[in-house]
């Protein structure tokens, strides 16, 4: 690749960064806590491809006034490259057209569940009924065997997975840093929950804690139950990631 196709696919590269930090794009990819590098990051490679022209062009006229034509057209920078260089700039532009979709019930029924024991359990609020993510939630149920729970009504948001025996899940894929690493933590519903689930659609649920609990059937881990006196329908999240198992 010739060093203008270079500067095209830095600026790209750059622009798509930028583009993605400055809405919401960015979600998709990676924490929330990393927009400012995401941005940092765009506008490096926006600055790297100008100084990459900058300095072509200065190279270019220093040598047409000491060099003949001869020796020119002998220098590596001036052969004719592969046009198909370019096609890498495609990938470049899906990225900025293309907003690709959160991991869903697909990635959720075929990865166990990350849970994880909770370094501590703060005191909840004496809201009814209870706003608690799914990992808290989980993570309380589990471990604390539900003792911050008990006599309290919870609400929980996730998206629907249905394992392979129908159980239904309402889960959160939480991350480290990126999308790329995204694991599921997973909440089994029962009591009343809606005849017809479909996968992907995105629930609040408000419901009781039980101490009824289940294994995941891809590593054995502990899924919690959740006891459902209400379900509804809602649109997915601005950020559809959980990041609160990390921190």
């Amino acid at each position: 690749m010739n060093r203008q196709a270079q500067s095209a696919v830095l600026f790209l590269l750059g622009a798509s960064l930028l583009h993605a930090g400055t809405t919401d794009l960015y979600l998709r990819y990676v924490k929330q806590g990393l927009r400012p590098l995401v941005l940092v990051a765009g506008a490096v490679l926006i600055a790297a491809a100008v100084a990459t022209v900058w300095y072509e062009r200065k190279r270019a006229r220093r040598q047409k006034h000491h060099e003949d034509e001869e020796t020119r057209t002998d220098e590596p920078h001036t052969h004719h490259e592969p046009r198909i260089s370019w096609l890498l700039v495609l990938p470049l532009l899906a990225l900025i057209l293309v907003a690709p979709p959160a991991l869903g019930s697909y990635s959720a029924t075929r990865t166990g569940t990350a849970l994880q024991e909770p370094l501590a359990y703060p005191a909840l609020p004496a809201a009814d009924p209870l706003p608690l993510s799914v990992v808290d939630y989980a993570g309380r149920a589990v471990y604390d065997h539900g003792r911050t729970l008990h006599d309290r009504r919870v609400r929980l948001t996730g998206f629907l997975a249905l394992d392979p025996d129908g159980t239904p899940y309402l889960v959160r894929m939480t991350l480290n840093c990126c999308a790329a690493d995204a694991q599921p933590v997973k909440v089994a519903l029962t009591g009343q929950v809606p005849p017809v689930l479909q996968p992907d659609t995105w629930l609040q649920v408000t419901g009781t804690y039980t101490p009824r609990r289940t294994e995941d059937p891809v590593n054995g881990g502990p899924i919690p139950y959740l006891e459902v006196t209400e379900a509804t329908p809602v649109a997915a999240p601005k950020d559809p990631y959980d990041e609160s198992w990390n921190t």
